[in-house]
């Protein structure tokens, strides 16, 4: 199945922009990384502040909500670093290089301001920590939503990998 994204159609040469550097020793790298884990620290203890303020901060995680928290974080972190239906989320920090198969493109980050976004859009491991601390507040500040959103998640991909195993098998 292909995805149409936001550059069907346009040249490849039209959308790249110059070979980013890889060394995330950069100091407009390292200001962006410091950035975003400051963001990430702060939202944390915010949410943990609140949570505690308000008498919801849980003593310990049942199993079957950590079990169901990584399925969903996993799938939802696929869809928002590569699948083709988020690509107008990346779209503004990210360019477009292909099709990547099975719904996904592949894409690098802009350089500039918008790289450090770009590479934490791209990168499914990047994303986790993000998606799952947000799960873990939402299980201490609103459980019910915070389990819905798992269970469609986890359902998601657990359908996704009988798509992909059916597919296999009568491929073969």
């Amino acid at each position: 199945m292909r995805i149409a994204t936001a550059f069907e159609g346009t040249p490849a040469s039209a959308q790249t922009e110059p070979e980013p550097s890889q060394s995330p020793h950069e100091p407009q790298r390292q200001a962006g990384y410091a950035a975003a884990m400051t963001t990430y620290a702060g939202a944390a203890t915010l949410a943990a502040l609140v949570a505690r303020r308000t008498g919801r901060l849980p003593d310990h995680y049942a199993v079957g909500d950590l079990v169901l928290g990584a399925l969903a974080t996993h799938k939802f972190a696929r869809i928002i670093a590569k699948e083709g239906v988020a690509t107008p989320l990346r779209a503004p920090f990210t360019v477009f290089e292909g099709e990547a198969g099975a719904a996904e493109v592949d894409e690098r980050p802009r350089e500039g301001h918008r790289h450090t976004i770009g590479e934490l859009l791209l990168c499914p491991f990047c994303l986790g920590p993000w998606i799952g601390g947000a799960y873990v507040a939402g299980l201490a500040l609103a459980p019910r939503a915070a389990r819905a959103w798992a269970a469609t998640f986890s359902i998601v991909g657990a359908s996704d990998f009988l798509q992909h195993a059916y597919a296999r098998l009568r491929d073969d």
